[in-house]
């Protein structure tokens, strides 16, 4: 929401907001551009008849008083993903959906866009190198990238965020169930992605990994009026980096991990499809470092690298745990994951896990009491977790200072951390971790 009404502010609009709190890096981006309210709080006076959108935050309530004060007034009242499509309405709109890699496959497209020179909007779920804000609106842009999250729209429209996108150009990366709180089983949970290609614009673009039955049945049943374009995993070399073959030659990619090799065919496939050269894709694509908790490198030293990554669901959890063995297969795996979300502490479906971190040479699970408490679910305990991940080697936490002192006392030499939440582990400074552990290394020679 901060990151839109920045967007909005840069494109000329007045803009001002109401928020009960607000941390950093949303508080000093908004102060900044001096649009951080003067009082936290709801003020109902706030909302007048000269206020032409409200823009309606997932976390406000239903019962909210400056939303009731804007429903008296009859003001238009926008979910976020609603008013997005307002200002692109005239504009080429490519959504890019899926239960895995649509951010890093949206930052990529971003990313080869801006090197191309062509001007466009976007919306994208993490910073990314080279942009200030993670939304971007213009009046000179003709086309705009949207990442397309399944999840529901506002407090009060309960409409997946990528049906109201209306795409040109649409993309499925993978379909594995997540969000059981709003979708309480898989076949739920499948719909949406049916009902997400009958929002394709008439005559508009199917993209879809032909590696998934699933998005391969959707997209055999969507509409015949569709252009369909499956797309597989990207050709790579075997000499133990990742370097992407293309037209004869090896062009060097900083990615690794199979995941990331089906995420840059499917990038390269919606670049085609705006018109983009694959020599000015892959000149582009050279320079681009991922975005930010997409296997991030928090730090590295000798033979240890420390990695972050936003993995929470099962197939991300999987593949990133993978990717850093495939990558590095002479070096011990330390895999730290954090189970923060409803649909990951939920006893229904937590048995998704089963056999996800199985490649790791110590796997590690860390949940907290509290966070179980404020979702109202039933409790956790540590054998219902190892039970649940198909691993009796298992080691699961409920304590963050005793895991960040345990981790501390791991010997790293020839190893590496790989740290996969989509929370912060109850407030752990991960780069300070990182630098500890690091400094804990003895020298040697880098692999």
């Amino acid at each position: 929401m901060h990151n839109l009404a920045i967007a909005l502010h840069l494109k000329g609009y007045e803009v001002s907001g109401s928020d009960d709190q607000i941390f950093d890096p949303a508080r000093s981006q908004l102060q900044k551009h001096g649009l951080l309210p003067s009082e936290m709080g709801w003020h109902p006076i706030r909302i007048h008849h000269e206020v032409d959108a409200v823009i309606l935050g997932m976390h406000a309530r239903p019962d909210n008083p400056e939303l009731a004060k804007a429903r008296e007034l009859g003001l238009n009242i926008w979910s976020f993903p609603e008013y997005l499509y307002e200002q692109t309405q005239n504009k080429k709109r490519v959504v890019i959906g899926g239960s895995h890699g649509k951010t890093t496959i949206t930052s990529m497209v971003m990313h080869v866009l801006r090197k191309a020179g062509i001007p466009f909007d976007y919306m994208v779920g993490a910073r990314i190198e080279g942009f200030d804000t993670m939304v971007g609106l213009s009046q000179k842009s003709e086309v705009a990238v949207f990442e397309g999250d399944e999840y529901l729209s506002s407090p009060i429209d309960p409409t997946p965020k990528f049906h109201l996108y209306k795409p040109h150009i649409a993309l499925i990366s993978g379909i594995a169930w997540d969000h059981i709180n709003v979708f309480p089983t898989f076949d739920q949970y499948l719909e949406q992605f049916r009902l997400f290609t009958e929002e394709i614009e008439p005559g508009g673009t199917l993209i879809y990994s032909n590696e998934d039955p699933q998005t391969v049945r959707i997209a055999d049943n969507a509409r015949g009026d569709i252009h369909k374009t499956p797309y597989p995993r990207h050709p790579r070399s075997t000499d133990g980096k990742f370097l992407l073959t293309a037209t004869g030659e090896k062009v060097p990619f900083h990615l690794f991990g199979g995941h990331n090799a089906a995420n840059v065919m499917a990038a390269l496939e919606i670049c085609r499809e705006l018109g983009i050269k694959d020599q000015d894709f892959y000149r582009a694509i050279r320079s681009f470092w991922g975005a930010s908790k997409r296997l991030e490198k928090l730090g590295e030293k000798n033979h240890t690298t420390v990695f972050l990554d936003f993995a929470h669901a099962p197939s991300k959890l999987k593949a990133t745990v993978a990717a850093v063995k495939e990558r590095f297969p002479s070096r011990k795996l330390v895999a730290c994951m954090e189970l923060h979300t409803f649909s990951s502490l939920n006893k229904d479906f937590i048995s998704q896990y089963a056999h996800t971190m199985d490649q790791a040479d110590v796997a590690i699970v860390f949940f907290n009491p509290e966070t179980i408490r404020h979702k109202k679910l039933d409790m956790l305990y540590p054998d219902e977790v190892r039970q649940a991940f198909a691993l009796e080697s298992l080691m699961v936490y409920n304590n963050a200072h005793q895991l960040q002192d345990d981790l501390l006392g791991v010997s790293f030499e020839n190893t590496n951390l790989l740290l996969m939440t989509s929370g912060n582990f109850n407030g752990i400074d991960l780069h300070a971790l990182t630098n500890k552990i690091l400094h804990l290394q003895t020298p040697g020679k880098r692999n």
